[in-house]
């Protein structure tokens, strides 16, 4: 399947319309999120790496045509203007892993009007699914408050690839570890795993069970204790983890029930039979939520195993996100649908600590005391820089979100972060609005929407 044919056909035939009216003038698009979704008092910019990847091998080829001819019902001479058509723009974006607000441009496209329209799709795509999952790991970062936190997430995400995003966002954001081979592999992050309840059946018993796997496994390994009687199985776990003389490092692992009080009972029975040093992993449908409920109860769990909630988001599994052009051959431009009003022209972000942001313009000089966010990382359709080592962006992001204030980092309810807009953006936005007004729509008839989107 060809990537440039994965995306909506509206892109195609917008293209082919601006292609016929000779259309071809610069235009610049700003992709922003408009409102956060319930329980986040900020996001994550991820997916901007797979979005530079996808721009710089972009290609229209006559299969891409010929598959474009078919969906339209058209012969494939209709769709020949298309063959040949890369892209050749310059994208301006937040770096992958800072934090951003709800208004603020993730990234902005300035490209040849057909160009930038035909690229829409996966923008939008690679952008959505990967800030919203990496907002969604480092809320488990944050509720797990120093314990360890490890990726369990990829037998259930919506896709492999998608898989392979969830834990290289959990590298970016702080976790601990992934049970996803390719990927630990791929960053060099610690591969993580146990061993599943089919396994421990298919032994006469669990102690049978856990001496196979131990004496399988050289160094620390971890038994899952739940198949049967947890108690039952941590008592199992202590007798071969001292019969082998296997404790340091080792750990049991609980994966269902009140992991609370069984947390407490394995922790027990672990410290009654001398090994202080196993730990305990918890697993089992955990999201930030239920981390933080247990970490606040201050059970005896050392690390924590996300999976299906934290790689689908199943709280938000989705952001409001758009693609809108904001300027075109020069001319600023805005939409004035009522509740999803954008705002004009090429944009900054002016970064101020504690992420007190403000939205301006792209040629405003920096405010005092302000860092301007957005940064040009392709041009010409090629890249122009190089991303930051995953080490320092993982780095650059925790120092970012221990400066939020504390009411934005809050698990539950927490109070978004919101970001100004400068005076010129704001004058800008008026005159904009006052030509509309006079010259498409006439100003009795418009609509007197509230806030503006970034």
């Amino acid at each position: 399947m060809s990537e440039t044919t994965t995306t909506d056909l509206y892109e195609v035939t917008m293209a082919l319309s601006y292609l016929r009216e000779r259309m071809t003038e610069p235009a610049t698009f700003s992709c922003f999120v408009r409102q956060l979704p319930p329980d986040r008092g900020f996001l994550v910019c991820a997916g901007v790496e797979s979005v530079l990847s996808y721009l710089s091998r972009y290609r229209v080829s006559l299969d891409d045509a010929r598959a474009f001819a078919e969906a339209l019902g058209r012969p494939v001479r209709d769709l020949m203007p298309l063959v040949g058509t890369c892209f050749t723009g310059t994208v301006r974006a937040v770096p992958e892993g800072r934090v951003v607000l709800a208004g603020e441009p993730l990234l902005e496209v300035t490209a040849p009007l057909p160009e930038a329209q035909l690229v829409e799709t996966c923008v939008l795509n690679h952008l959505s699914h990967q800030t919203m999952v990496a907002s969604k790991c480092v809320r488990c970062v944050l509720a797990a408050d120093g314990h360890a936190i490890v990726d369990f997430s990829l037998r259930r995400t919506h896709g492999t690839a998608a898989g392979l995003q969830v834990a290289r966002l959990a590298a970016l954001t702080g976790f601990a570890g992934t049970s996803n081979v390719a990927t630990a592999r791929a960053l060099n992050f610690p591969a993580v795993g146990t061993m599943a309840h089919s396994y421990v059946e298919a032994f006469e018993n669990e102690e049978a069970a856990f001496t196979a796997f131990a004496r399988c496994h050289p160094g620390p390994v971890t038994l899952l204790v739940d198949t049967y009687d947890t108690v039952s199985g941590v008592a199992a776990a202590a007798r071969v983890l001292r019969a082998l003389d296997r404790a340091d490092g080792s750990a049991v692992r609980l994966d269902s029930g009140d992991l609370k009080e069984l947390s407490f009972r394995a922790r027990a029975v672990l410290d009654a039979a001398g090994l202080p040093q196993v730990r305990i992993v918890a697993s089992g449908g955990l999201d930030e939520f239920a981390v933080h409920d247990l970490v606040s109860a201050k059970a005896p769990i050392d690390v924590y195993a996300v999976g299906t909630r934290v790689g689908v988001s199943a709280d938000a599994p989705y952001l409001d996100t758009a693609y809108k052009l904001v300027e075109y051959a020069g001319r600023p431009v805005m939409k004035l649908s009522s509740a999803k009003v954008t705002a004009p022209g090429c944009k900054q972000v002016f970064r101020r600590r504690g992420c007190a942001d403000v939205i301006g313009l792209a040629d405003e000089p920096p405010l005092p005391g302000s860092t301007p966010l957005l940064r040009t990382v392709l041009r010409g359709g090629a890249r122009c820089t190089s991303p930051l080592p995953l080490e320092d962006a993982r780095r650059q992001l925790a120092a970012e979100v221990a400066q939020l204030p504390a009411t934005a980092r809050e698990i539950r309810s927490p109070v978004p972060v919101q970001a100004t807009v400068s005076g010129p953006l704001a004058t800008l936005t008026g005159r904009v609005r006052r030509r509309i007004e006079r010259e498409v729509r006439g100003p009795s008839r418009v609509e007197r929407p509230g806030r503006v989107s970034g």
